[in-house]
């Protein structure tokens, strides 16, 4: 590894230890002003302004930019419908039936199913490690969602916003994946944000215009506007930014290490701020979804005789 290589690569673990507690600060923002803004109205607004703030970026690599959009326009669409749709208005959806703290517990299991649908399409194989820190995970994630009750198995009482946090798990993990893709490579990070964070507003704009049109709620406060303005800037153009330019260096499996630091950072700021109750599930969840992921992607090259 050259010099420069080798500081990007410390650049990026330090963008990476911060990047989840502004990915954390989506769910508390949204949370709170969620009764206040329609979902995907909220998400239209976010990923729009994200777009038009990196629009600089786009249009200094024009050029290359629209060489990329004519050779790779679905997959552009359907990172926008993944990283914007899914993880912004169907995240916002969720919040109006669920928690902060579930939803961020949940989130976490991201980095395992990136490992699993790397091994599933992309032949990455699978230790005992991952296999088992998968497992242990998926049980914390069961423990969330059934709220440590094994009786809602049975009868199917299972809460509408946790399932769709889990249907966004699996949609962050396809979203990293598809993101280091090397035919976008051509581009700069940022562009290439600015580009998929307007392919996810123009796939939103039709669902919050039909929102506004049913009456549903529009900012119309303080409040309102200074949430959305946390999610513009926090979650929005700090979070996406700095885990893509980690995804992109360290790669995805190893980028999405970081984000078992949304527990922490998530729940506590849940706590703090919403002041939402912590559950006795919620610490068996977060200890199984933690130690899972740190088991299944923790890199053995880093452990004690093995470096």
């Amino acid at each position: 590894m050259n010099e420069h290589s080798r500081r990007r690569t410390e650049l990026a673990v330090l963008v990476m230890l911060v990047t989840p507690l502004f990915f954390s600060t989506n769910l508390i923002f949204g949370r709170l002003v969620i009764p206040e803004v329609a979902p995907f109205l909220l998400a239209t607004i976010r990923w729009g302004a994200v777009a038009l703030a990196l629009s600089p970026f786009l249009l200094r690599e024009r050029r290359t930019a629209l060489l990329v959009w004519q050779q790779n326009a679905g997959l552009i669409l359907l990172l926008g419908f993944l990283g914007m749709w899914i993880c912004g208005g169907g995240v916002y959806v969720a919040l109006g039936f669920t928690t902060a703290t579930n939803g961020t517990l949940i989130y976490t299991s991201s980095s395992v199913m990136i490992i699993l649908l790397e091994a599933a399409f992309f032949g990455r194989a699978i230790g005992w490690r991952e296999a088992l820190g998968s497992l242990i995970a998926f049980l914390g994630i069961a423990a969330i969602v059934l709220k440590g009750d094994i009786a809602a198995l049975a009868a199917f009482e299972f809460n509408a916003g946790d399932l769709i946090f889990v249907g966004a798990a699996v949609s962050w993990a396809v979203y990293s994946i598809l993101y280091r893709s090397p035919r976008l490579a051509k581009l700069s990070n940022m562009a290439l944000f600015a580009m998929v964070a307007l392919a996810g507003a123009l796939l939103l704009a039709p669902f919050a215009a039909w929102e506004v049109l049913s009456g549903q709620p529009v900012p119309a406060t303080p409040t309102a506007w200074s949430g959305i303005a946390g999610i513009i800037l926090f979650a929005s153009l700090l979070a996406f930014s700095g885990f893509q330019f980690g995804a992109r260096t360290l790669g995805p499996s190893l980028a999405g290490i970081f984000m078992y630091l949304m527990p922490p950072f998530g729940v506590g700021m849940a706590v703090l701020f919403l002041g939402e109750a912590f559950q006795p599930f919620h610490a068996a969840g977060i200890a199984l979804v933690m130690g899972g992921v740190v088991l299944a992607t923790f890199p053995a090259a880093w452990l004690p005789g093995r470096r």
